[in-house]
């Protein structure tokens, strides 16, 4: 889910609104300021009345983001990076770089969001009884008090993605000492859950309730898919546990000059090389930018000849970096952003030592299950906070180099 609109940032995440959160506003100010205020507070004007369901709306987003900051600032307390958080139709996203460590953490991060969603609606109680003098001011406090009940209520159910699935998940982490293991539980109680609220969205249709049953089908789609995907993300977890980078890249690439053309390039390599990637160099080995076949098919055949690498290769700064000894499941998330899903890896130095496309990715998974030994010597999870050991990189046989290389 990526922003829209970026609006700042608050302890150092960046925070943003998702243009769909437009379609939440539109409903919540329509509904309340020609429905729900009027009927229950009548007398007032229609100005009254659109400025009122204004100011819900903006408060109840307000909402939404201090439960999500909340998930985001214990999590930096608990050693896990935040860039963003996103704002949507749906509620909001924290966007978390890694996993928690322990159990305990799990909990921790989880469980601090439906607490700040009831510390906010603590706060909009005392609000409309202080402001109980102006009814439809009153009003408007007092229906987000309540829906930041129903919000912490609602995400508090032992389902993922749901704060409460989290709760589930450390829970069963702790009991069973198996991080997956509790994983896919949780995302499976998930799925169920998310079938429920279809299965309830569709009975309100057929009733004639129209809207409201929509809208759980859309919730119950939402959950359903969000759980399935955390379910596979578990399992590839289970697949890729204590793989590093350095095990699974390309190692010494092929590389090419910034400042060499798009035509000598494809003269030199593209048409006798079975590669989708070329990372620029400089003479001393650094990393300047990345160029793949997508980028090269973007320029128009007649400027070819004069256009540089350099001119239309992927900045430095938007690739993903790693170092060999990095848990490969640490830089699959940084992986989907930029780059068309490409990594560079570098030494200490600065110096490229290899690269990681899709296509290792994709035989890293293949090849897991060819191991003979167990690659859970402990509990899973348990090890998360455990500095992985480094493989010895074995010397590629002839032509072996080449085929790793090579781009599915």
């Amino acid at each position: 889910m990526r922003s829209s609109f970026r609006l700042g940032r608050v302890g150092g995440v960046v925070v943003g609104l998702n243009i769909s959160v437009l379609v939440i506003v539109v409903i919540l100010v329509a509904g309340l300021s020609f429905g729900q205020f009027p009927l229950a507070f009548p007398g007032y004007p229609v100005v009254a009345y659109v400025l009122v369901g204004v100011g819900t709306a903006v408060l109840f987003l307000a909402s939404l983001l201090a439960h999500e900051l909340a998930h985001a600032l214990v999590a930096q307390r608990n050693g896990i990076e935040v860039p963003r958080i996103t704002l949507w139709l749906l509620g909001g996203l924290a966007e978390l770089k890694s996993e928690p460590r322990t159990p305990g953490a799990d909990l921790r991060i989880a469980v601090v969001g439906p607490v700040t969603s009831f510390v906010c609606a603590v706060v909009f109680a005392v609000l409309a009884l202080v402001s109980g003098a102006v009814p439809l001011v009153a009003g408007m406090f007092g229906y987000l008090a309540a829906v930041n009940v129903l919000l912490a209520v609602f995400n508090l159910v032992p389902a993922a993605p749901l704060d409460g699935g989290r709760v589930l998940r450390a829970a069963l982490w702790s009991r069973w000492g198996d991080r997956v293991r509790a994983a896919v539980a949780a995302a499976r109680a998930g799925r169920v859950f998310g079938y429920v609220l279809i299965a309830l969205g569709f009975l309100q249709v057929v009733s004639g309730l129209g809207f409201q049953g929509l809208w759980l089908v859309l919730i119950g789609l939402f959950l359903v898919n969000a759980a399935s995907a955390e379910e596979q993300q578990a399992q590839l977890g289970a697949t890729l546990h204590g793989v590093t980078v350095g095990e699974v890249m390309s190692a010494r690439p092929v590389t090419a000059s910034p400042d060499e053309t798009v035509a000598g390039l494809i003269d030199r390599l593209v048409l006798s090389r079975r590669l989708s990637t070329y990372p620029l160099v400089a003479a001393d080995g650094s990393f300047l930018g990345l160029v793949t076949l997508n980028r090269l098919r973007q320029v128009r055949p007649e400027a070819r000849e004069t256009t540089r690498l350099a001119d239309i290769a992927c900045p430095p700064d938007q690739v993903p970096k790693a170092v060999p000894d990095e848990p490969l499941l640490g830089l699959l998330p940084r992986m989907n952003g930029g780059a068309d899903g490409r990594a560079v890896v570098l030494s200490p130095s600065g110096q490229l030592v290899g690269l990681l496309t899709p296509s290792d990715i994709s035989r890293a998974i293949q090849t897991a299950g060819l191991h003979h030994h167990d690659p859970y010597p402990h509990p899973r999870g348990a090890d998360l906070a455990v500095p992985p050991q480094r493989r010895p990189e074995p010397e590629p046989k002839h032509g072996e180099r080449e085929h790793r290389r090579t781009e599915v």
